[in-house]
């Protein structure tokens, strides 16, 4: 009897156990942070999380802290109800509920970015759509729907501080690549980190640009067929722009 409870108490334990993330994880998100950071895309404010490489139950994702400061030793383990595994006292991001929703949501999402990025919101608050005005951009053409918070809070400080919000929000999202938030800024997803990051810089990028063309003229958009062909072929080369900023963000 003895030994069968022995048994029972280790299963459980290795039911709860934290899946340590190998370095190269860790690694690249600590680098995710300070690229985003030296990009532009997040400030002091916002996050990127991972998905566990031996646990797809689990992400990784920084205690909360600006993106430019964050090191190994402050990446923490959840589970995808955003709780916190194994380390305790850490101040947790208020918002990582975004993460732990899309996680469930979406198996085939790998790599969460929550942004603030200022070229991105008049498009979540205007009946403007964000669309690819150029190559880079061309994951946009899948669709880039709006989150109204709204529509699950009638009032409140427009943070998806808890799990009703952030399934909302991954509702919303969808099968898409991206969402925006309206009055709060926007949500970005990929299969990776190198493809999160990209998709963040280029989206905000492509809010910049379309913007300035639309006070130009009428414009014209990639075709649904362009971007998907751009798409596949910007795909093939993440690891070009992914080393640059890397070693850019290092060296400041």
């Amino acid at each position: 009897m003895r030994i069968f409870w022995v048994m029972a108490v280790a299963v459980c334990l290795a039911g709860t156990a934290s899946a340590a993330p190998d370095s190269r994880q860790v690694d690249d998100l600590v680098a995710a942070n300070r690229v985003l950071a030296d990009l532009g895309i997040l400030d002091g404010f916002g996050h990127v999380s991972v998905r566990s490489d031996k646990d797809p139950n689990h992400y990784f994702m920084s205690r909360s802290l600006a993106p430019a400061l964050v090191h190994g030793a402050d990446i923490l383990e959840y589970d995808l109800d955003s709780s916190v595994i194994g380390a305790k006292g850490h101040a947790l991001f208020l918002e990582r509920f975004i993460h732990g929703e899309i996680y469930k949501a979406r198996p085939d999402v790998k790599a969460v970015v929550h942004t603030h990025a200022p070229d991105l919101i008049p498009f979540g608050a205007t009946v403007v759509k964000l669309q690819p005005i150029y190559h880079m951009s061309s994951f946009l053409g899948a669709g880039v729907p709006v989150f109204e918070i709204r529509d699950v809070v009638a009032e409140s400080d427009m943070l998806v501080r808890n799990p009703a919000i952030g399934a909302a929000l991954a509702k919303v999202l969808a099968d898409k690549p991206m969402a925006l938030m309206r009055g709060h800024g926007a949500v970005v997803v990929g299969n990776s980190i190198p493809q999160v990051v990209f998709r963040a810089y280029y989206a905000e990028m492509n809010a910049r640009l379309q913007a300035e063309a639309m006070r130009l003229g009428p414009v014209t958009y990639l075709s649904a067929e362009e971007a998907a062909a751009a798409a596949r072929t910007n795909d093939g080369v993440l690891a070009r722009a992914w080393e640059l900023w890397k070693r850019n963000a290092k060296t400041k």
